[in-house]
């Protein structure tokens, strides 16, 4: 089975892509797209979108786990980011490919058993957890790569 993780935005959206054999756990690959600043809302969500389903005709995941979003004080950046995370959700569930989510808190805990854990920590537990050779960078990615670890536990 292939899991997709996804940390959703608008300007850098994480990707990663885990395999699973048993109980063995191969990472594919882990990156971020970046839309291009000054490019309309509008396109920057068409491009989301296409970006994706390449993505999706290229892996073929089996399931795909996303954060939630938790806002507490820039709601304007909320509404973009919540307008992206439904281009991304909209993209996989046309595509009936099965969408588990997790609160910032649940990929924080799952990850090093503590809820407000700090990026550095995250990413120091998901080199151990995954035997990667170095720290998995950029953050968007690293995040994306312990969400698809998450689902993968899943199943």
């Amino acid at each position: 089975m292939i899991f997709l993780g996804i940390d959703p935005w608008y300007a850098t959206i994480g990707f990663a892509l885990i395999e699973k054999e048993g109980r063995d756990l191969r990472v594919i690959e882990f990156w971020v797209i970046e839309t291009k600043p000054g490019t309309s809302f509008p396109d920057r969500l068409i491009q989301i979108a296409q970006d994706l389903r390449e993505l999706l005709d290229i892996y073929n995941p089996t399931v795909c786990g996303i954060e939630r979003l938790f806002f507490l004080r820039n709601v304007t950046n909320g509404i973009d980011v919540a307008q992206a995370r439904w281009v991304i959700v909209h993209t996989i569930a046309s595509v009936g490919i099965s969408l588990v989510e997790f609160t910032p808190l649940q990929v924080k805990q799952g990850i090093t058993g503590h809820g407000m854990a700090k990026k550095p920590q995250v990413q120091k537990s998901l080199q151990m957890l995954l035997k990667l050779s170095e720290i998995p960078k950029p953050d968007d990615a690293a995040d994306a790569l312990a969400i698809a670890y998450l689902t993968s536990l899943k199943f």
